[in-house]
């Protein structure tokens, strides 16, 4: 007979990980379905919901490469190559943080009403992230053939940069989805902070070209090793450096393991504040 998982709420604390996690797992088809309906109400099922994914972040790219790049007298190929990857990337974890931050306030008659793991919500958030995501690559591996470097060993390394970006995707839909139940003013301060954060991230420019005094930009982003290596692989052919390497694991693992941590010790309050 299964054991049922009974959510007890005034109580903090970590739930039994191996159980919760197996709960987890048991709604992988709600998690998938549930993807698909927020899809669905973003009119993402339709042939042109579907080609703004890619329209949009394209756009974005051809204005800062008119802006920053033209105007600047620095444009080529190879640049608008980098920013394009770079902002393909950023939307990724972006969308994830964002859709994260409203997933459990927004899904209040649900919780109030069904005994599941709140994680699969931020988990789906990812998810839709994710799903938005893929088509931009057929246009990042068009753009990238065409304006920078050929096919290169380096492109098989781009499934364990990605599997990494989604675990730090979902550590920020995590944090936020916690931070926004305390404090509702959250979702409203993440547009400043994402922008903030673009200017600040190595999209616009290349980390090889921060002035000395900049460099700890490079150890203290925790995007800045991802979008380096996203971009070393697609623009220049180049495998991710042990430095790059040992960066992503770090941002993506510490930061998971914390927000995990927080949002699960303070699961059972959420249906007491929303």
């Amino acid at each position: 007979m299964a054991s049922v998982q009974v959510y007890q709420p005034f109580h903090r604390g970590m739930p039994k990980l191996g159980e919760y996690f197996k709960q987890v797992w048991r709604r992988r088809s709600f998690i998938a379905e549930f993807s698909r309906s927020a899809l669905r109400a973003q009119n993402f099922g339709s042939l042109f919901g579907q080609l703004w994914l890619i329209i949009n972040p394209l756009l974005l790219a051809l204005v800062y490469f008119l802006l920053i790049m033209v105007i600047g007298g620095n444009a080529d190929g190879r640049r608008f190559a980098h920013l394009t990857a770079g902002l393909f990337l950023f939307y990724l974890v972006t969308n994830s943080l964002t859709m994260g931050a409203k997933s459990i306030t927004s899904g209040g008659k649900l919780i109030l009403n069904s005994a599941f793991p709140r994680f699969v919500l931020p988990l789906s958030a990812t998810v839709v992230s994710l799903f938005k995501f893929i088509p931009t690559l057929v246009v990042l591996g068009v753009i990238t053939t065409l304006l920078a470097s050929p096919l290169s060993p380096a492109l098989l390394l781009i499934p364990v940069v990605l599997i990494l970006a989604l675990l730090l995707s979902l550590a920020f839909a995590l944090l936020f989805a916690t931070l926004n139940v305390y404090f509702r003013d959250t979702k409203n301060f993440l547009p400043y902070l994402t922008r903030a954060w673009l200017y600040l991230s190595p999209v616009l420019y290349e980390s090889s070209s921060l002035k000395p005094a900049l460099t700890p930009l490079k150890y203290l982003n925790p995007l800045s090793p991802f979008i380096d290596s996203w971009s070393g692989i697609f623009v220049d052919g180049i495998a991710p450096s042990l430095t790059a390497w040992a960066l992503m694991f770090a941002w993506s693992i510490g930061l998971f393991l914390l927000a995990s941590y927080l949002f699960l010790s303070r699961e059972r309050e959420f249906a007491l504040r929303i």
